[in-house]
């Protein structure tokens, strides 16, 4: 069936569907569509591994608008689905497939809106629901959403749906779904839990599986940067600012602190940006996808949870400004673009200690992200200035401009300036936070020459004295390092990986060339080589961690123990660092620097996570 179908007419179709895919310009399915509809039309049970922007919303969609009877008032299909935001997507897009049926009826429910409201528009009558599954207990609890017509169920990012913690509701819904209802289901993966699912409620169904290939991973061109020289919020607006052929973009962060954080640091610079998480209000939310739907917005700074299912023809970028957590997740995010056969940019923001995630995602995804580097100050500055023409451009034929002209002269007359003057003087003002040219050396081009001396330190380093196998190391020797204070410390809630990521980003030192630390309440100590350049010192001196100056200074005497060889023969097996706890004499937090994953905090896992373990005391920095 997935060779055979070329076309939507070669389906079963109503003319009022087949008249509405051709008003939108679909012609040919996509592999899911093409494997789904044949089957679901027959209305056997079916199981449907897809991932996500493979078009399986109009997979199950068109069967069950296919067969909707309008003369019956209670709903004949049930769509469930895992956030407040998918629910109305996928409504929306019943709607729009479904704009020729006369009289059709789709409402959506979700927690968050006025239920007394959705009570109401249950008891006109709705042909389709679709809905968060706490909001479709409640109804059907309160009996006001009645299930005896239902004759198709359908569970859509069924994976995300139990993840998210709403097995009980799933399973004591489809225990109320009549015996002879269709069940459909569709995951991106097949954990146990929703194995569990099938294997009790669907009755021997069919299976789909066009997940071998990505198709929203080959639609999208992948890259990404290591952070290094500016801060990611720097880093943002000179991407966002620079890139080619970008229209909207939806910038993914972890936690919901974040995305007011950097929504508003991007509204300052003059992006038109807003935050989109779970604690904003429902309407705001609505009003917000609203907004980048029709330009109101260009930039969505948003968590994974409140953006799965978005589908907005607008997004040409996604920017990871945070890892995730996993490869499902990547998945889902860049699948904000790259949607239904068209074309999307994904650019990820990785910190050195994160790269194996990035070739996880790699190996995972069948892909290979291109290395890039940040576009230096000028060429934002030129970026700026090419749009400000561009801008002025479309004005000069204005009629309303003849006003401003005589404006110019009272303004020439009442200041006594010349109109090259005061030209210039209106720009300096036009520009605001977004500098048109800019004074002093870019850090990004300091960053640039740290990395190659530090390439050519390790260059050095190799060429050293060899050990008795006939390898290469460098010195060990205590008279090597010197041990700086610095004036952060657990108080301000700072742990050991974010010492170890300010130098090793900031400083461009490598994690050979940071030594023994220890994480005290005020205050740590840290072991630096004592050969650094002026350069590297200079930033040392500037060196902010959590947005606190650290004020490093050298301390004399035995504050820390000697440093200790890689290759001394411990379990490590020269892996780098100290292992296990603090040491009796006080304070002294050992570790693993090649294990762990943010710098900026927070990992999930198991039990038996390899995160190093927090002191006690320390705060946690994880939303």
């Amino acid at each position: 069936m997935l060779e055979s179908v070329t076309e939507f007419r070669q389906l079963d179709l109503a003319d009022t569907l087949l008249s509405a895919l051709d008003s939108m310009g679909f012609v040919s399915p996509t592999p899911i569509q093409a494997a789904s509809i044949p089957l679901l039309l027959t209305g056997v049970d079916a199981l449907g591994k897809a991932q996500t922007g493979t078009g399986k919303t109009a997979a199950f969609s068109l069967p069950v608008l296919n067969k909707v009877d309008l003369s019956q008032h209670k709903p004949q299909a049930i769509v469930m689905a895992p956030t407040r935001e998918l629910a109305i997507q996928v409504a929306a897009e019943i709607k729009v497939l479904g704009q020729n049926i006369k009289g059709l009826k789709v409402l959506e429910i979700y927690g968050g809106a006025s239920i007394v409201d959705q009570m109401r528009a249950l008891k006109n009558g709705a042909h389709i629901v679709v809905g968060t599954p706490g909001r479709v207990k409640d109804l059907i609890s309160r009996d006001r959403l009645h299930l005896d017509e239902v004759s198709t169920f359908v569970l859509d990012e069924a994976d995300e749906m139990l993840k998210m913690g709403f097995v009980d509701d799933v399973t004591w819904i489809m225990e109320q779904a009549p015996a002879s209802a269709q069940r459909v289901l569709f995951s991106a993966t097949m954990p146990p839990i929703v194995k569990q699912i099938v294997d009790r409620f669907l009755r021997n169904p069919e299976r789909i599986d066009v997940a071998g290939e990505n198709r929203t991973v080959s639609q999208v061109s992948q890259q990404f940067w290591i952070v290094k020289g500016v801060e990611k919020d720097e880093a943002m607006i000179r991407m966002l600012e620079t890139e080619e052929n970008i229209d909207a973009s939806i910038v993914f962060v972890r936690t919901r602190q974040d995305t007011e954080r950097l929504a508003d640091w991007l509204s300052a610079r003059g992006c038109k940006a807003a935050a989109l998480h779970g604690d904003i209000p429902q309407s705001l939310r609505e009003r917000t996808v609203d907004h980048i739907k029709r330009g109101v917005i260009d930039v969505l700074v948003a968590t994974d949870v409140v953006a799965r299912g978005l589908d907005i023809q607008r997004i040409t970028h996604v920017f990871n400004y945070d890892i995730p957590f996993d490869v499902e997740s990547y998945i889902h995010r860049i699948g904000r673009t790259g949607r239904a056969g068209r074309s999307g940019k994904a650019i990820l923001l990785v910190r050195t200690n994160q790269i194996r995630m990035l070739r996880t995602i790699e190996r995972v995804t069948k892909s290979r992200m291109e290395e890039i580097q940040l576009p230096n100050r000028d060429a934002v500055a030129a970026a700026r200035l090419t749009r400000l023409g561009q801008e002025l451009e479309s004005q000069k034929e204005q009629a309303t401009l003849e006003a401003f002209v005589e404006l110019v002269g009272k303004l020439q007359e009442t200041i006594d300036v010349d109109a090259t003057t005061l030209a210039a003087m209106l720009l300096q003002r036009q520009q605001g936070n977004r500098p048109l040219f800019y004074k002093g050396p870019d850090p990004m081009i300091a960053a640039i020459d740290r990395e190659q001396q530090r390439r050519e330190r390790r260059g050095n380093d190799d060429r050293g004295t060899r050990n008795e196998r006939g390898g290469e190391r460098r010195s060990n020797n205590s008279a090597d390092w010197d041990t700086y204070q610095l004036q952060v410390g657990r108080e301000q809630g700072i742990q050991v990986k974010d010492i170890v990521g300010a130098i090793a980003n900031e400083l461009g030192l490598s994690k050979e060339f940071i030594g023994a630390i220890k994480l005290a309440p005020s205050h740590t100590f840290v072991q630096l080589p004592k050969k650094m350049s002026a350069e590297v010192s200079a930033q040392l001196k500037k060196l902010r961690i959590r947005q606190n100056d650290v004020k490093a200074v050298v301390v004399e005497g035995e504050v820390l123990r000697e440093h200790r060889p890689r290759n001394s023969g411990s379990r490590d097996g020269g892996r780098g660092g100290y292992r296990g706890n603090r040491d009796s004499n006080g304070g002294e937090r050992r570790f693993d620097r090649n294990r762990g994953s943010d710098n900026r905090g927070g990992n999930r896992g198991s039990a038996n996570s390899d995160r190093p373990r927090r002191p006690s005391g320390e705060r946690s920095n994880n939303a």
